[in-house]
């Protein structure tokens, strides 16, 4: 699907020097069809780099997507500069007046804090609600993940000791689900995280499913039973790189902190890295993309509260 984006948006030559089948608004208005409506919460502090991470994976069938970026209301971003959001972002405030067919909540580097002390847990919870009755299908990434598995069936997370962080293979338990077609028996996620979800809480709820998990990082993908939520604790989405800026970043900061694990070439930080895991991600959205959204979605969106 071509991705409908601003023109001026910075991704945008990123994606299109890659092949990425990108569409700006003066060529998406000449096509006369409904294009898919996807919604992308993003919380990661370094949103350039997450905007272009997800837009090069979700550009990749053969559908129009538009795309709205949204930012939390009431939350000042530290890292992204006030101009861009201004410019390329919604607030979450627009956002609950609307109805998508599809919406990504991203990660975020606050899992150490329990879930009620992260500021704008109130207004995440606002979307997350919203989102069962006017989005047809959420996927929730890492943080996001346990956000949802915590808000909407009690499931809280477990501290590790130290860091989960280097690409960790996951053992596929459900190859014949729609979500995981095509994947191999193991696959590989980036995982970059303080914490995990047990298996076992996800097993004891009737309206989860599990779909794969790892004996290292615990459950990594889950569903529910209507499909319309998507929980994935790893980063499928991340670029070879960017494990190793986190590591080197933490480095600066003084922590004590491991070198990611199956992740350097040769256990040696000065050598390039070379992804195992793009073709993994490419299938991965697709695959939400096509099974989970355009084949199901309502072609009115104002019927996805029929759906319930």
């Amino acid at each position: 699907m071509p991705i409908k984006i601003d023109a001026d948006l910075p991704a945008r030559q990123v994606l299109e020097d890659e092949n990425i089948f990108v569409m700006t608004s003066d060529r998406a208005s000449c096509q006369d069809i409904r294009p898919l409506e996807i919604a992308i919460v993003n919380l990661m502090p370094t949103k350039e780099v997450t905007e272009t991470q997800l837009l090069r994976l979700l550009g990749n069938t053969p559908l129009q997507i538009n795309i709205s970026l949204v930012q939390i209301a009431g939350h000042v971003s530290m890292h992204t500069g006030h101009d861009h959001l201004e410019r390329f972002y919604i607030s979450s405030d627009e956002v609950i007046k609307r109805k998508f067919d599809g919406m990504i909540i991203t990660g975020a580097p606050v899992e150490q804090l329990p879930y009620e002390q992260v500021d704008y847990w109130e207004e995440l919870c606002k979307i997350m609600d919203y989102s069962k009755k006017n989005v047809f299908c959420t996927l929730f990434i890492c943080w996001g993940a346990m956000a949802g598995l915590y808000h909407f069936y009690g499931i809280d997370k477990h501290l590790s000791e130290k860091k989960f962080s280097g690409i960790y293979y996951n053992r596929l338990l459900s190859p014949t689900d729609p979500l995981t077609r095509g994947f191999d028996d193991f696959f590989p996620v980036p995982t970059s995280r303080y914490t995990w979800i047990d298996q076992n809480d996800i097993k004891a709820h009737s309206d989860l499913c599990l779909l794969a998990d790892s004996p290292i990082t615990g459950a990594t993908l889950a569903k529910s039973a209507d499909n319309r939520s998507i929980f994935m604790t790893g980063h499928l989405e991340y670029d070879a790189d960017t494990l190793a800026n986190e590591y080197r970043r933490d480095l600066e900061k003084g922590l004590n902190i491991d070198m990611p694990e199956n992740y350097f070439t040769n256990n040696n930080p000065n050598l390039t890295v070379h992804s195992k895991w793009r073709s993994s991600a490419h299938l991965f959205y697709s695959n939400w993309l096509n099974y989970y959204v355009y084949q199901n979605t309502p072609y009115t969106l104002d019927e996805i509260n029929n759906l319930l």
